[in-house]
């Protein structure tokens, strides 16, 4: 199947901070591939949308760690808990460069962890590098194998 068969990538990004949510948003602006970002402000939030059944889901999810209410890691665990949504491929974009939240995020099955940086020029090629992965990984039957 070609490229331009295969439907632009869904990103979902559930940060509680307003200022990185504008900042990714504003990088996918500028991407060079075609990519579709929903940013959600917590975990609660992220649930809710993610459980409801009109909700399509998305192909893949960055997930931040340090999140009021309900952390990134806690997220993850109830993600991973849900039949429907176990199977959702998880990416934690976070500022901790914890061992102790990189191992508990890998133990709790997130797909990969990548820090967030501080500079908009790696931020952009942090993320043009994570679309052009996830869109090369991604089968076209997803998610909707998830949901029959």
């Amino acid at each position: 199947m070609t490229q331009g068969l295969i439907p632009p990538l869904t990103v979902m990004l559930i940060d509680d901070s307003l200022m990185d949510r504008q900042l990714t948003q504003e990088a996918f602006e500028l991407l060079d591939q075609p990519a579709r970002l929903i940013t959600v402000e917590s975990g609660p939030a992220a649930l809710a949308l993610l459980s409801a059944a009109h909700t399509h889901l998305p192909d893949v999810i960055l997930l931040d760690i340090n999140m009021p209410e309900m952390t990134g890691l806690e997220l993850l665990a109830r993600l991973k808990a849900d039949p429907r949504l176990r199977a959702l491929p998880v990416v934690m974009l976070t500022t901790s460069d914890n061992k102790q939240d990189v191992t508990q995020a890998y133990t709790l099955h997130a797909s990969a962890y990548l820090r967030k940086s501080m500079h908009f020029q790696t931020t952009l090629q942090q993320l043009e590098d994570f679309i052009s992965f996830w869109t090369q990984t991604k089968l076209t039957t997803w998610p909707k194998i998830i949901s029959e």
